[in-house]
């Protein structure tokens, strides 16, 4: 008879692994992704090396799972801050603006997120999530063509355009810790010409 594990089982290994994920994301958003070697993960959770292998074959695998979670998590809040809006450009202003924002609260982990250098792995998670956030603002590009507030373009092509220019945007400025609020101001004013909107 095969063995088959309890509830109660199931629920400690899923707190174990999400004790664990946490302490991955609090390493990477202080330190970045070179700090988060497997035994680092463990001693910050707190549990044995082998409980976090038990998890994750590799740190590959941790540091993936890591930055789809992260990403996933900044893509919902640019995503809730569009949805606040009620015109085209004050929703896609609105999220870019997120986007810059949190970007300034957590450098470490934006950075980390945007351009330091990570496994293959987790190079072709960033390509996902690039099209993530170029899917939300395309929606509001098209709407905005629909009802007129922006001139005829491809939403495809700007809102790929858009997510690449304010990545590289941010790239500099996080790596020399001087992004500030006149980064961000920057990031709307290009946003809206880029958009071909009025000024």
């Amino acid at each position: 008879m095969a063995y088959r594990r309890t509830e109660q089982v199931e629920a400690r290994l899923s707190a174990s692994r999400e004790r664990i994920l946490g302490a991955a994301l609090r390493l990477v958003a202080e330190q970045g992704y070179a700090a988060c070697s497997i035994a680092a993960v463990a001693r910050q959770a707190g549990v044995a090396t082998g409980s976090v292998y038990q998890h994750f074959p590799n740190k590959a695998a941790l540091v993936a799972e890591v930055f789809r979670t992260a990403s996933q998590r900044e893509v919902d809040a640019f995503t809730r801050a569009a949805e606040l809006e009620s015109g085209v450009l004050d929703k896609i202003t609105a999220a870019v603006e997120s986007f810059g924002h949190r970007a300034l609260r957590a450098p470490r982990m934006a950075f980390a997120l945007i351009a330091e250098p990570v496994d293959p792995a987790v190079d072709s998670e960033r390509l996902i999530f690039r099209r993530a956030y170029a899917d939300v603002l395309s929606v509001l590009i098209a709407d905005g063509l629909a009802t007129g507030e922006l001139p005829p373009q491809e939403p495809e092509l700007t809102a790929a355009a858009l997510v690449g220019a304010l990545a590289e945007v941010l790239v500099g400025p996080l790596a020399a810790g001087s992004a500030d609020g006149r980064t961000v101001a920057a990031m709307l004013t290009f946003t809206r010409r880029a958009l071909g909107a009025a000024p």
